[in-house]
């Protein structure tokens, strides 16, 4: 059902199930506990001050059904061989392109290993990409993203490869968007990544927005003339010289008051805060969201709908594994681009049975938002970064996902991080994973209200971020039900450190290794309840339990 029609009531007694439905009979009930952050979250779940609302993260609002459009070719058809040695990858892109041409659909893979010698690259809506399984269907790449397209360099300076944390050698990203990226990296003027263009300038005001409140799924706009239901817009919120934006993400009060926001050069690069979201409803003035706001709406952050670059929606990739050729892991910040599967400018897309092995990066979310990876696996020899959510994306989903313990000794300068969040990237869920190695990687950039749920980690990573991109956390982070296999705490214990957050359902772990210190001062305001135990925190996965309250 519709948020306008969930009453208290039906929260109450749908929380209720959920959190009690998994503690059948006498013995399991005793071991068993409804933190009191659960109840109080049903009271409020669009506004509560320490959870964040993202029951409706994920491709289409969550569905647990992925597009299966019309199959349309098989990349057979355009000369692709399954022997290991031909290079497929010019067949795979012309029956993608084929695809992309009748509209949509989808392109089958069968069994086979396919050399691949180039990106694959899904560049057209409403396209799949489909093998016969993750252990059936296996594309074999040769080459790396710095021989294919070029030296990556990064916007802030300095020798790093920004193919460290962007670019796939299977890039769904919308033709245009990807051809400007393509070029930019090319003639070595290195681009901004997101929503509006390699500088930011491609977008044009639609209207203006009202005041309203973080957690409201309706705004009032100064025109509705010109939008429709189902019309994917960009809501724009600007920063004020007082940083009260920013402020704001980190959940306002002394201690966000008291930081040092100026010198914070590449934070500020983040600004203005971007969020692509679908309008359900016009009437008059008024537009229902698909999502609740994620953010207060105020004058002073001259808040706005605007246009965008084309967005990729309805497409993905399925039941196959990308295996790179195995070369060793590349010192910190210098890889070759050995990446997996990068999902950029995309909107309701998904990745679905996918592996990938012997990566530099595994699976990347670059100002991607609304997208499901779903039983996804890192492998092989060892990733910089496993899984990355970067440069405003939002609203995501990775749940039934795995990191793989490595198969060679991690080299010497090298670095291990796990599931990355960062750059104003907020509501993003990870849910029900495996992690035999990494970290919860909260790599500054002012990410928030994340939830990273019902996880088993070997917590053996390191997080990372640049002094200038600002905070580890913004506001609302959540940690729940969270089972440390090594006892380690390095940012699995977050009541210390995130402001108006809350860690619940989580081992007993100690300090060693990579000690933090909370980026802001005074009381954090945020709640640690049921430490020290594992699996007792009921609901058992509470981006599941968010879920369930709006049906």
């Amino acid at each position: 059902m519709h948020h306008e029609h969930v009453s208290r009531r039906t929260l109450l007694a749908g929380a209720t199930a959920v959190a009690l439905g998994a503690a059948t009979g006498t013995a399991a009930a005793a071991s068993t506990e409804v933190p009191s952050l659960w109840r109080e979250f049903t009271r409020s779940p669009f506004t509560h001050p320490q959870i964040p609302y993202v029951g409706r993260a994920g491709q289409r609002a969550g569905s647990r059904r992925f597009p299966r459009p019309r199959t349309v070719t098989d990349v057979t058809d355009h000369g692709a061989v399954p022997d290991g040695t031909t290079d497929c990858a010019p067949a795979i892109n012309r029956a993608v392109a084929a695809a992309g041409r009748a509209g949509g659909g989808t392109v089958t893979i069968p069994p086979g290993t396919f050399r691949i010698d180039d990106v694959i690259r899904i560049a057209d809506s409403n396209v799949v990409l489909r093998g016969a399984g993750s252990g059936r269907t296996t594309l074999y790449a040769t080459k790396n993203l710095t021989e294919l397209i070029g030296a990556y360099g990064s916007r802030y300076g300095g020798d790093k490869s920004s193919w460290s944390w962007a670019g796939g050698l299977i890039w769904l990203a919308p033709r245009a968007r990807l051809d400007s990226l393509v070029a930019a990296i090319r003639a070595k003027s290195w681009p901004f990544e997101g929503w509006t263009g390699n500088r930011r300038d491609e977008w044009t005001t639609l209207t203006t927005v009202e005041p309203a409140r973080r957690g409201s799924w309706t705004v009032t706009v100064a025109d509705a003339g010109g939008l429709r239901p189902g019309q994917l817009v960009l809501l724009r919120l600007a920063d004020d010289p007082a940083h009260t934006l920013l402020q704001h993400m980190a959940g306002g009060g002394p201690g966000p008051s008291a930081y040092t926001w100026d010198d914070k050069t590449k934070l500020t690069s983040y600004v203005p805060y971007e969020w692509p979201v679908r309008i359900a409803r016009v009437h008059g003035r008024r537009l229902t969201l698909e999502r609740p706001l994620p953010l207060d709406v105020r004058p002073e952050w001259d808040a706005r709908l605007t246009t965008h670059v084309q967005e990729l929606t309805g497409s993905g990739v399925a039941g196959l594994t990308l295996e790179a050729v195995e070369t060793p892991q590349s010192p910190h910040l210098l890889d070759k681009g050995y990446n997996g599967v990068v999902l950029q400018c995309a909107y309701d897309c998904f990745v679905d049975d996918v592996a990938v092995r012997h990566v530099d990066n595994g699976f990347g979310l670059v100002a991607a938002s609304a997208c499901t990876l779903r039983r996804t696996r890192v492998a092989g020899r060892g990733s910089h970064h496993p899984y990355f959510c970067r440069e405003g994306s939002h609203d995501n989903l990775i749940e039934d996902f795995t990191i793989e313990q490595r198969t060679v000794p991690a080299p010497a300068n090298t670095q291990l991080h796990g599931i990355n969040v960062e750059g104003l990237s907020s509501h993003n869920v990870w849910s029900r994973g495996e992690m035999q190695m990494g970290t919860f990687d909260s790599h500054r950039g002012l990410p928030f209200a994340d939830v990273r749920t019902d996880i088993t980690v070997n917590n053996n990573g390191r997080h990372g971020g640049d002094a200038s991109a600002g905070p580890l956390f913004g506001a609302r982070f959540t940690h729940w039900n969270i089972r440390v296999t090594n006892g380690r705490a390095g940012l699995m214990k977050i009541d210390g450190l995130a402001p108006y957050s809350a860690t619940v359902g989580l081992d007993t772990v100690t300090e060693s290794d990579q000690i933090d210190v909370p980026d802001f001062t005074g009381d954090l305001h945020s709640r640690l309840e049921l430490y020290g135990t594992r699996d007792v925190v009921r609901p058992r996965n509470l981006y599941d339990a968010q879920r369930e309250l709006s049906r």
